[in-house]
């Protein structure tokens, strides 16, 4: 009997472990414990991962001769590819400067923009950082500023409501329209984003990377996509890696 009772609470505590290791899980925890706390704001999360954050970036920016942190730095996330690409620059630096890149873990959708609420696409366009979540579902969570004016323009020709929104680049490796980028990436680009001027993070989510790519073409018909794809490509070419 005791040596049943040992082998169950061995099984049961190899379990609590397994769980524990997959991040959904520690995510969904901790989200509850934050929860219970009464939240973190931004502050307290900038003094929680600030200095181990720094520690791991401080070395990509003085190899592209940047200052950490940044005034300003812009996310390019490429759906086909399943990449973010992080540049900075500062007042010594005038243009844009690679610093790093990391794969997106999950996203939902396919190529092509986002059209409507429920559809599952992550968006394409030229948006900003529209605020940060430290309490997120998803550990930590940037929301992206969609739809933006050309987004709603566009849909207001089509006679297109219910646009969505609540689109998010986070941690996790979970997406339903936002970009998953695992707990310690979000904690990096994050903290970058809140380091500088709520505006100063730009975050471009293209199909491609029409630096690389200059014919690409969508499959689907939509007048407008091209002019879109216009706006990327002109937009991308400022970054050079």
């Amino acid at each position: 009997m005791r040596t049943k009772t040992l082998i169950t609470l061995s099984l049961t505590a190899i379990t609590i472990l397994c769980a524990l290791a997959y991040e959904p899980t520690r995510t969904t925890i901790e989200y509850i414990y934050t929860k219970m706390r009464g939240g973190y704001t931004v502050e307290e999360r900038l003094e929680q991962y600030g200095s181990s954050v720094a520690s791991r970036l401080r070395p990509y920016f003085e190899l592209a001769k940047v200052n950490y942190p940044p005034t300003e730095v812009a996310y390019l996330a490429f759906k086909d590819t399943a990449q973010l690409e992080v540049y900075a620059r500062s007042p010594e630096t005038a243009s844009w400067v690679f610093i790093r890149a990391y794969p997106i873990v999950q996203m939902s959708g396919k190529l092509g923009p986002k059209l409507r609420e429920g559809d599952r696409q992550v968006p394409e366009g030229i948006y900003q950082s529209a605020l940060l979540n430290p309490n997120s579902r998803y550990h930590l969570a940037i929301r992206v500023s969609y739809p933006n004016s050309f987004d709603q323009e566009m849909a207001r020709l089509e006679g297109r409501d219910q646009l969505g929104g609540d689109i998010m680049i986070h941690g996790s490796s979970v997406s339903i329209g936002c970009l998953a980028m695992g707990n310690t990436v979000a904690e990096e680009l994050f903290t970058l984003s809140a380091l500088i001027a709520p505006t100063k993070t730009k975050i471009i989510i293209s199909p491609t990377d029409f630096r690389l790519n200059p014919n690409y073409t969508h499959t689907e018909e939509m007048e407008w996509i091209n002019l879109l794809y216009h706006q990327l490509s002109t937009e991308l070419a400022e970054f050079k890696q």
